[in-house]
């Protein structure tokens, strides 16, 4: 049964943390490399259904989805052997126990990420040959792959924070940029399976407001909490957004056309997903919160925290959601309001250029505001176990 002992962040000499550092710093970066591949490969993917359809699963993004899952699980179980067998006391010290090995926890986090995304393939392979076309990203294939990505990005969070809590000063912040690069690549992964509620006629309707107060202020909070940074929220709120419109507009570039019926809409080339929400607004309201009321006890602070995070993604999301849907100059290359799948209908798209009913009112603000303060509250609390974590 696995082990965990998790000592409170102290200062530690200098000479040890780098020489537990130098060890397995590569497997850090491949980790934290993966991750990245995969988060790509999965919007790729998405975009690759949209524009084509699956014609084969050996397609570039499943290719890239899976090498990169196997570059995290093999490099973290080629760890867990070497420490095991062969690792220094200090490895030994900087690791968790399971079944008699060991390894950092953000490895076998990684290990089980790794399993699960080669389980997914032939189930989902399966999945496609007796139902044919799917369109909808959340079906139980793409459940156990979603675990499986979140379960890599996760490990490199982990493995990233460890770092950043153990390193000497001098050290410390670049493991602390490259996690909260990773935390991007986390709340990349809430937004892309949010992506079904998020569409931009959904974005004044009181479901899309109640899922992101539940799922991005955990994120952003936890993030913040665990970093030592003095932006983490704002940052990783950047990482997200820049990866997002970065993939947006490079494979709009790229020529596809369809494969697959019915085909309603003339592609000509990857049909991507809509503009990323704005986070990073929300991103400065929580870092602003955390310094100048730090001293809170957690419960006020989760209030603050919950509150200014709704405030400020309504603010700017709601007129930015009216722009995307109402006005022409939205409907281009950079703002790419018109991203149809090549299976939309025409009724469907005609529906589409209106906002979905009903509209949040009073009422619904007010039930995602006690979802945004309990996901603040959560976030504050593993956040302040991410702090102490160093293996």
């Amino acid at each position: 049964m696995a082990t965990l002992s998790l000592p409170t962040a102290t200062p530690i000499d200098a000479a040890p943390a780098r020489a537990r550092i130098a060890t397995d710093v590569w497997h850090t970066y491949a980790v934290a490399l993966a991750a990245a591949g995969v988060m790509i490969g999965v919007y790729w993917d998405i975009s690759w259904h949209m524009s084509i359809g699956r014609d084969s699963f050996w397609t570039p993004a499943h290719l890239l989805i899976q090498a990169s899952g196997l570059v995290a699980g093999l490099s973290s179980g080629y760890v867990a052997i070497k420490t095991t067998f062969w690792g220094s006391a200090a490895e030994r010290s900087a690791s968790v126990g399971f079944w008699g090995f060991r390894a950092p926890l953000g490895a076998w986090v990684c290990v089980w990420g790794c399993i699960a995304m080669l389980a997914s393939a032939p189930f989902d392979n399966w999945w496609h040959n007796a139902y044919g076309l799917d369109v909808k990203i959340v079906s139980p294939p793409h459940t156990i792959l979603a675990l499986g990505i979140f379960a890599i990005v996760l490990g490199a969070l982990l493995l990233t924070l460890a770092k950043q809590n153990r390193s000497a000063a001098s050290e410390r912040p670049r493991y602390a940029v490259l996690y909260v690069i990773a935390g991007g690549l986390m709340v990349m992964n809430f937004g892309i399976f949010l992506t079904e509620f998020s569409l931009r006629w959904q974005q004044h309707g009181a479901e899309f407001y109640r899922l992101a107060a539940l799922a991005y202020p955990f994120a952003l909070v936890a993030i913040a909490r665990g970093s030592t940074l003095r932006w983490p929220a704002t940052a990783a709120a950047a990482v997200y957004m820049i990866v997002m419109l970065a993939l947006m507009w490079i494979l709009q570039l790229v020529p596809a056309t369809p494969k697959l019926g019915p085909i309603y809409q003339p592609i000509t080339h990857l049909v991507t997903l809509a503009f990323p929400v704005w986070l990073v607004g929300p991103g400065i309201a929580i870092d602003i919160l955390r310094h100048r009321a730090r001293r809170l006890p957690d419960s006020a602070l989760a209030i603050a925290l919950g509150a200014a995070f709704l405030a400020t993604f309504v603010a700017v999301q709601w007129p930015f959601a009216r722009f995307l849907v109402d006005d022409a100059a939205a409907r281009n290359w950079f703002f790419n309001a018109d991203n149809w799948v090549y299976f939309a209908s025409p009724g469907y798209v005609l529906r589409a250029r209106h906002f979905a009913q009903p509209t949040a009112d009073a009422g619904a603000f007010a039930v995602a505001l006690v979802y945004a303060i309990g996901s603040a509250w959560l976030g504050l609390a593993w956040g302040r176990w991410m702090s102490r974590v160093q293996r």
